[in-house]
């Protein structure tokens, strides 16, 4: 399943950009890559280790293809398609938590000579999830593959050449997995939380 995910995800991706590229050339959509630093975090009334101890941020890293789809001078849709790295650590010990995704955000941008402010929905879909003690990592298997959320963020980016920007990615939904025990239906109340500072460079 989360292979055919993947391989979904994937071709849209590239079906998207080989699509901006050849438009591009009308100057209304360019294709793009991006790469920058996670600070993640688990929100939620559940988010706590199993021994009650707190999370802390974790830093990791995002990296990926988007297009920048012009439709009036002040808007433009930005599809994405990302690798992301999520999760926490242990307060006060050498234990954690790290999630690998396959982000897609669907970012609307209002644009103001280069500088933009942005927001929308977004799709994660879980490739792996692993606890980690030490040096010793162990699969986690009772956590959603799929993951919706929101952004919103702003920055500076030229239809042609570098640009910057600051993102939050927050999700609507608790990534845990329901457990059932007897007539009791348990659910965790974790969710992901995620502040990206990234890198861009726009061909046209």
């Amino acid at each position: 399943m989360k292979k055919s995910i993947f391989l979904l995800a994937l071709g849209l991706g590239v079906s998207t950009a080989a699509q901006a590229q050849y438009r591009g050339r009308g100057g209304n959509v360019s294709l793009g890559i991006k790469a920058g630093a996670s600070l993640t975090n688990f929100v939620g009334a559940d988010a706590k280790d199993g021994l009650g101890r707190d999370y802390q941020n974790r830093f990791g890293f995002h990296a990926g293809v988007f297009a920048n789809i012009g439709f009036a001078k002040l808007f433009a849709f930005q599809p994405e398609l990302l690798y992301s790295q999520k999760g926490v650590k242990v307060k006060d010990a050498d234990a954690g938590v790290r999630m690998h995704y396959i982000d897609v955000p669907l970012a609307f941008h209002v644009n103001t000579d280069g500088f933009f402010f942005e927001a929308g929905p977004q799709v994660g879909f879980l490739l792996a999830a692993k606890s980690e003690f030490g040096s010793t990592s162990v699969d986690i298997k009772n956590y959603k593959t799929v993951d919706f959320g929101y952004l919103a963020g702003l920055g500076y980016q030229l239809k042609h050449g570098l640009g910057v920007g600051l993102r939050y990615n927050g999700a609507f939904v608790n990534f845990p997995e329901s457990t059932t025990i007897g007539n009791v239906t348990v659910q965790g109340r974790a969710r992901n939380s995620a502040l990206q500072l990234y890198a861009t460079y726009s061909f046209n």
